[in-house]
């Protein structure tokens, strides 16, 4: 348990940094002079979302004007009966339009293993996919994010989700939408496997999204996050800058942030670099600002 005195000298810390931040480009660098840009994924504040207190419709909103965050990542959890509401859709663009937000990518979670055994599910879940690629279209996203979930041998699961990934790109390359895996359990989170994956699809716009944290092979196994997101950076279409908890200065106390993001920028991504606050330690308000600024902060400092 942090001290109450250490957590309001912290919180007081970083909501002085981040106005400033927010106040003009980082030593009079333009936006597009950035090494990154800082974008929000939705999971940041899903207990929110969850107990009805934030709208969805409210998110992208809620991102430029709590955070002055210009560009969103949706959970498909969170507008699931909605991928082909027109309507809905339009007024998802019209709010985050007149705010000035981009909206970059759907997370597409439920919608069946892309790496199913038998080929009748696997065809199944590719096509359960197709309505978020639309919808992801229809809301100017480059990309859908998926799972790259299996069963079998290493070299079984490999195949299996290179089948359905590919099947799942050509259709999303149609719409000119990418399909980005995530590192996300099971072998997925195994570098080297999800690198491997990706190679065997073989297709410009199947690439990754390389999360900090999501490096968890079984209950008691870790796979070493440096090194996977070192191995799938080379394939990185968006990255998920993964948060928990921090110490006195502002560091996260589980990925170091200055080694993870200096992997980012080695591997040549100038993307965007999306908050994904996971922790309890701080609010979820809170939590987003303090991702924020360490990010920023290290941005400022590797420049």
């Amino acid at each position: 348990m942090v001290p109450a005195e250490s957590r309001r000298s912290f919180l007081a810390a970083t909501a002085k940094l981040a106005t400033s931040a927010l106040a003009a480009p980082a030593f009079g660098r333009t936006a597009t002079e950035l090494l990154f840009r800082i974008s929000l994924a939705q999971w940041s504040l899903h207990r929110a979302l969850s107990a009805k207190k934030l709208d969805h419709l409210d998110f992208a909103v809620k991102a430029k004007q709590d955070f002055g965050i210009e560009a969103v990542e949706y959970v498909n959890s969170f507008f699931r009966d909605k991928a082909t509401d027109h309507d809905y859709l339009t007024e998802m663009n019209r709010r985050a339009g007149d705010h000035g937000v981009a909206q970059l990518l759907i997370m597409i979670d439920g919608e069946g293993a892309l790496g199913a055994a038998s080929f009748r599910d696997r065809f199944k879940a590719v096509e359960n996919h197709y309505r978020w690629v639309a919808a992801a279209r229809e809301l100017g996203c480059h990309s859908v994010r998926v799972n790259a979930a299996s069963e079998g041998s290493y070299e079984d699961q490999a195949a299996r989700a290179a089948d359905g990934l590919r099947a799942l790109t050509e259709f999303g390359e149609e719409h000119e939408i990418s399909v980005i895996v995530e590192n996300h359990g099971g072998l997925s989170s195994n570098g080297e496997w999800l690198a491997s994956v990706i190679r065997k699809v073989d297709h410009p716009r199947c690439g990754t999204l390389p999360d900090f944290g999501n490096f968890r092979l079984s209950r008691d196994e870790w796979y070493d996050r440096y090194k996977g997101v070192r191995e799938l950076m080379p394939f990185a279409k968006a990255v998920s800058a993964k948060s928990h908890e921090f110490d006195d200065q502002g560091n996260e106390k589980r990925t170091d942030y200055r080694r993870m993001m200096k992997i980012v920028l080695d591997a040549g991504y100038r993307g965007w670099v999306g908050i994904e606050y996971e922790g309890s330690q701080l609010s979820e308000d809170d939590g987003i600002r303090a991702t924020k600024q360490l990010l920023v902060t290290i941005r400022d400092e590797l420049a």
